[in-house]
């Protein structure tokens, strides 16, 4: 870009000088551009091979900044403490507690099986059911 803007001068007055070597002069040693050790070496090369592949996946390089790694991160290892603890907090429930619960589930257990018994019922029967109900709640209504 920096040599783009230098071609397009249109004063004509250059701020480099031309060196001597240019002139063709068969006599003198032309100097050689110097390596860039950083670039040079096969750990910087590699690098620049896989920014340049994942560029064109279209892929960002570490899009978080590390401060926000560090925070999820300790955010993820709370979370897990939090889980290890509620698990343990349940492993060492009282007798009295693991009895509620397994009652509590032989419950819900009863309570489905009598809503599938129900759901194979014949209809004639669930009205019938229903009228009982009902005529039973306005005899005691009538008594009253």
């Amino acid at each position: 870009m920096y040599t783009e803007i230098q071609r397009e001068r249109p004063d004509g007055g250059n701020i480099l000088t031309h060196p001597d070597y240019i002139d063709g002069n068969p006599d003198l040693i032309k100097p050689k551009k110097l390596l860039n050790p950083v670039k040079a070496s096969k750990s910087h090369q590699e690098l620049h091979r896989e920014l340049l592949m994942n560029h064109k996946r279209g892929l960002g390089v570490d899009s978080k900044p590390e401060l926000q790694r560090v925070l999820e991160h300790r955010r993820r290892d709370l979370l897990i403490k939090q889980k290890k603890e509620e698990e343990e907090a349940k492993k060492l429930q009282s007798p009295f507690e693991k009895e509620l619960l397994k009652r509590h589930q032989r419950l819900d257990q009863l309570e489905k099986e009598q809503e599938k018994q129900e759901d194979h019922a014949p209809e004639f029967i669930k009205v019938k059911e229903n009228l009982r109900r009902t005529s039973t709640v306005t005899g005691d209504e009538k008594a009253t």
